[in-house]
Formats: C-alpha cells, sequence, structure tokens
C-alpha cells in the first residue's frame, strides 16, 4: 500500500466513507435492501444519524428512520410503527460490540373509529389530541443498561401523525412541536413523520446508471416520507462511565425486533426476533450477496468479525469488479484493509486488526479505542456508526466531510447534510490505497443535497411532504410552487453548500487541501 501521511490518507478514508465496507450488519440507507425486510417495511431500518448538537453543542442528537417510500396520499390507512415491535437505538462506548445502552421505542394504537368510519381524521386537526384526530399511536421510550437494568424515560407520549394533507392539518410543524416530549434525565425526543432525508439517484441499481454516467441527478426519494425517531441526549448520558471528555468516542446502530411467529409452535410469538439492523450507510444494498442479507439484519455487531464469508466481500468488494466490467475503469487492488479499519475498528492509529497487520489509515479519528477507560485487550472490530463527540461543531458543515476538512462529518458520525454516496464512490474505487481520486467518478449521483433544507432546531429533519410524488418535479418543487417538505426550513449550521459548488471541485479540492496539511489528524 502506498504511504501517504496521516491527514492525507484520513482525507480519502473520508472518501471511503460510506458503502464498500463491513462485515455483518445492515447499512443506513437500506431501503428495501434485504428481500425479507423488503416485504416488512414497518420494521425496516432506512437510515442512522448521529450528530453533536449543532445549537446545543452539549448533547448528541440520534436519529434513526423506518418505513421507505411512504407516498404522501397513502390514505386511507396512511402510516404507522408496528404495535408491540421493539424499535432500538444501540449505544457501544467501550468497543467490545455489545451495547452499553440501549433506548427502545415501543408503541401502540389509539384508535378511535370503532367501526364507524374508514377515515383517520374526520375533520381539521390542529392539535394532537384534537379529536378529530380518529387515529393515533402513543409511545413508551425506556433506557435500557448492558446489566439489564431498565428504567422509563417518556411513558404515554404521542407520536406526530402522518400529514394527510393542507385541508386536514393546515399547521403540521404546529403538530410536530406539540409532538417533541422532554426525557427524564435530560434531553428530547421526536417521534413521526418526516420527509426522508437520504438524498441520492437510485437508478444506480439500473446496472450503474445504464453504462452512461451522464444518465444521473435525479433525487430518487424526493417527496417521500419515513417514520421518524429522534432523540436528542446529553454527551454524558452515551459515554463510557459518563464522561465524555476522557472517552468520547462511541458506536451507533439501531435494530428493530417484532414477535416471532410460527404455525407448529404456539409459543414462539413469547418473544422478539430481530429483523433489522442499521449502521454505516448503504451496508446491506451494496456488501453482502443476496443470500446473505437476511442473515445480515439478523446479526449482531459481536458476530461482524467472524463470519468469513461476508469479511471476503469486504476486503473484496464486488462494486469495484461491476464498474470495471462496465466503464472499463481498473479496480483497485485487495485485500481491502482500508475500509476494515474504517468500517469494523474505527480510525486510529493503533486500532486492531484482523490479520495483525498496521493499520492502513495511520490517523486518530473515532474508534472506541481511543477512549481513556477502554482496555485494547477487550475492543472487538464491528460494524458500528463511530462518532466522536469531541470534535468540535463545524460552523459551515461540508457535505463531503472529512474529504474537504470538515472533521465533523462523516465518517465520524453522520450528519443529515452528509453525501455519503459520493463519499462512499470513491470508497470503492479505493482512493485510500492510491492516493487519488478517480477523476470519471467525481462529480458522483449529481444529488447534492436534499430536495428541501432540513431544520436548524431539534428534530432538524423536514417536515413531511403532503403532495404526491408525481407531481415532484426535478427541482424538488410540486407543480403549484408548494414545497415538497412543506413548512422545513434551515438556518443557522446547517445551510446547506449552494448547488453550483459542484462534486468535482470539492472532491478535488478537498483532497488537495489535505495532502498539504504536514501534521497527521489528532482529534482526541
Amino acid at each position: 500500500m502506498a504511504c501517504f501521511s496521516s491527514a492525507t490518507v484520513l482525507a480519502v478514508a473520508a472518501v471511503t466513507g460510506g458503502a464498500g465496507l463491513v462485515s455483518e450488519t445492515a447499512g443506513a440507507s437500506s431501503h428495501r435492501e434485504a428481500p425479507l425486510i423488503a416485504g416488512d417495511p414497518q420494521v425496516d431500518n432506512t437510515d442512522v444519524y448521529a450528530f453533536v448538537s449543532p445549537d446545543k453543542q452539549d448533547t448528541v442528537t440520534l436519529i434513526a428512520n423506518w418505513l421507505p417510500f411512504e407516498e404522501p396520499n397513502g390514505g386511507p390507512n396512511f402510516y404507522y410503527f408496528r404495535p408491540g415491535a421493539n424499535y432500538d437505538i444501540n449505544i457501544d462506548s467501550d468497543g467490545d460490540a455489545v451495547a452499553d445502552l440501549t433506548y427502545r421505542w415501543v408503541f401502540r394504537n389509539d384508535d378511535k373509529r370503532d367501526g364507524t368510519t374508514f377515515l383517520y381524521n374526520n375533520g381539521v386537526v390542529n392539535n394532537l389530541d384534537d379529536p378529530t384526530l380518529l387515529f393515533k399511536q402513543k409511545y413508551t421510550l425506556t433506557e435500557i443498561k448492558k446489566d439489564g437494568s431498565s428504567r422509563v424515560l417518556v411513558e404515554d407520549a404521542t407520536v406526530a401523525p402522518s400529514d394527510v394533507g393542507p385541508a386536514s392539518m393546515p399547521n403540521y410543524s404546529q403538530l410536530r412541536d406539540q409532538a417533541i416530549t422532554d426525557v427524564a434525565g435530560g434531553g428530547k425526543s421526536y417521534v413521526g413523520q418526516a420527509e426522508d432525508p437520504f438524498f441520492l439517484d437510485l437508478r444506480v441499481f439500473d446496472l450503474l446508471y445504464g453504462g452512461n454516467l451522464s444518465e444521473r441527478g435525479q433525487d430518487t426519494l424526493a417527496g417521500y416520507n419515513v417514520q421518524t425517531i429522534a432523540l436528542q441526549v446529553p454527551k454524558s448520558a452515551l459515554a463510557l462511565n459518563g464522561d465524555a471528555d476522557k472517552n468520547p468516542v462511541v458506536g451507533i446502530w439501531s435494530a428493530t425486533s417484532k414477535d416471532s411467529m410460527s404455525v407448529t409452535d404456539p409459543k414462539a410469538g413469547d418473544h422478539q426476533v430481530q429483523v433489522s439492523r442499521l449502521g454505516n450507510p448503504l451496508v446491506n444494498e451494496l456488501v453482502p450477496a443476496a443470500n446473505q442479507k437476511d442473515a445480515f439484519n439478523a446479526s449482531t455487531p459481536a458476530d461482524d468479525a467472524k463470519n468469513p464469508k461476508l469479511v471476503a466481500r469486504v476486503t473484496n468488494p464486488e462494486l469495484p469488479q461491476l464498474i470495471q466490467g462496465i466503464y472499463g475503469i481498473p479496480a483497485p487492488a485487495t485485500p481491502r484493509n482500508d475500509l476494515v479499519e474504517i468500517y469494523l475498528t474505527g480510525i486510529a492509529k493503533k486500532a486492531p486488526t484482523l490479520d495483525g497487520s498496521t493499520p492502513p489509515i495511520q490517523a486518530d479519528l473515532n474508534s472506541q479505542i481511543l477512549n481513556g477507560d477502554v482496555d485494547p485487550k477487550s475492543f472487538v472490530p464491528s460494524e458500528e456508526l463511530r462518532l466522536n463527540m469531541s470534535v468540535p461543531v463545524t460552523a459551515n458543515p461540508n457535505r463531503l466531510g472529512v474529504l474537504a476538512g470538515d472533521n465533523q462529518g462523516f465518517p465520524n458520525g453522520r450528519r443529515l447534510t452528509d453525501d455519503v454516496v459520493d463519499i462512499s464512490l470513491q470508497a470503492f474505487e479505493g482512493a485510500a490505497q492510491t492516493g487519488q481520486l478517480v477523476p470519471a467518478l467525481a462529480a458522483g449521483d449529481k444529488v447534492n443535497v436534499n430536495n428541501v433544507p432540513f431544520g436548524d432546531t431539534f428534530p432538524y429533519v423536514a417536515l413531511p411532504s403532503n403532495v404526491a410524488v408525481n407531481q415532484i418535479d426535478a427541482g424538488g418543487m410540486p407543480n403549484g410552487s408548494v414545497p415538497g417538505g412543506a413548512g422545513g426550513t434551515a438556518g443557522g449550521d446547517w445551510t446547506r453548500l449552494g448547488a453550483g459548488f459542484g462534486a468535482a471541485a470539492l472532491l478535488f479540492g478537498g483532497f488537495v487541501l489535505m495532502r498539504r496539511r504536514n501534521a497527521g489528524l489528532h482529534v482526541r
């Protein structure tokens, strides 16, 4: 492997952040990523985000989404979480691949229709407690520790409903504000609908944009909604031993479990079975073979480094071979130890490796091995979205994250504005091994921002779209010029880069900038 300064390699590593990764977990951005979960969208994780809150920097915001491709006009039942299922966000603070802390949301239906109507609401809904809202959900949020102890943080809170439309819900922003609930011990919880914050051109699965790189630039998810869970908590709540200064790095993943079913064993429904799991972006879509994906969703981080078939698809990924066959761009050399470090161990100069070699990315960024109270002997490689909470919030976030010198961005956690697809494309092409970007792919998928702006206060996600998706034009605006995510606002630290800054320029500029730096990055 070529030798570069730690800052240079980390800059390239940020390009690798996303899709070419890890052993055995479902990744964020996992819309319909596996055969079984594609048929059960209520429990299908789509994305996980984790970042230091830009407007309240002593806290961290965790966002997890479920139920992909919600068409706004999907009545009369609209969309809701599976009653009785476990919707979890897990935190690994000591790097042993086991959750030290689990936040669990469990839902129940509050249905007032009583066999008299098919309507979701029978009049205008201005408040969550209006009698005109005939169907709603309630949830309980419980904190569960590794030792099995637990406490209820939120009890019987109301979920923000699906946005039926402007006649039924003329001020959805008000409904969302009412659904933001204080959390015991400090923090906030929001549960409800949101415009899908993931932005990309999904035609990548049509033989990589049909073998013609000029056919890109449509945000496939524009106008679709998701079911969102957002939690804002103090950094100390997540950090090992409650000390975010000494132990700033945490690993995050979400998971969904539901009652098991069996036609031969009536007691099989007495326990929950995990059916979906999420860490870094685009893992389950692009790494495991099709017949590995369902097991991938049922796995835990502790299983990751133990599965040789899946590890082999990390160290020798499929996508570069496809790109070579379709576009003639040579696949990078294998094995891909750079990807193993980025996704299984986190980035650190002394990160443990699967084969005992020296970590190829010699920089300290976001491995739990950097925590002062972590015993290196107890560290277990596993796929998690790792966040170093000590990295200062960037005043003007760059969508390319660490690649452009923005160390708070992906792969150090994931902000809503991080362009993980463009970052990931270079990952598969081995930029960390060669020290050079692939010019032919520098423009990525040409979808650089979400179709509607994000907010600058919790829960940050855009308000849900209430316009049919087939009315959304290429500019992200439906016919009639009503924003697809009506009411979402941008500003503050979440103001996005203008479209005039092309992907190629940012990629090249960020790369050159990082190569010119002499000192290695150290963020502890």
